[in-house]
């Protein structure tokens, strides 16, 4: 699959279970390179996903979370069932 501004990789069709710790300030991957999915590795800084920038957020307590997988959520970073249409 090319990746383009509008269509990052799919990097896995379903979202990841997760822990989150508030107060923690955390990156998630929209670009689907990164090797540390579902967070941001910094692989969007090269040139084949031009325009896809990570979400960045301070989650305010801690929770178990399932971040999306596929990229193509409504609710970035989190998991709305869009994996389910591809």
């Amino acid at each position: 699959m090319s990746t383009t501004a509008e269509q990052p990789v799919v990097a896995q069709k379903g979202p990841y279970k997760v822990e989150l710790l508030g107060g923690y300030r955390y990156a998630w991957c929209a670009c689907g390179l990164s090797k540390w999915q579902p967070f941001c590795d910094g692989s969007h800084t090269s040139s084949k996903v031009p325009g896809i920038k990570p979400v960045i957020w301070t989650q305010e307590k801690d929770q178990t979370a399932r971040l999306c997988g596929c990229k193509r959520s409504a609710k970035f970073p989190f998991c709305d069932g869009t994996h389910n249409k591809l």
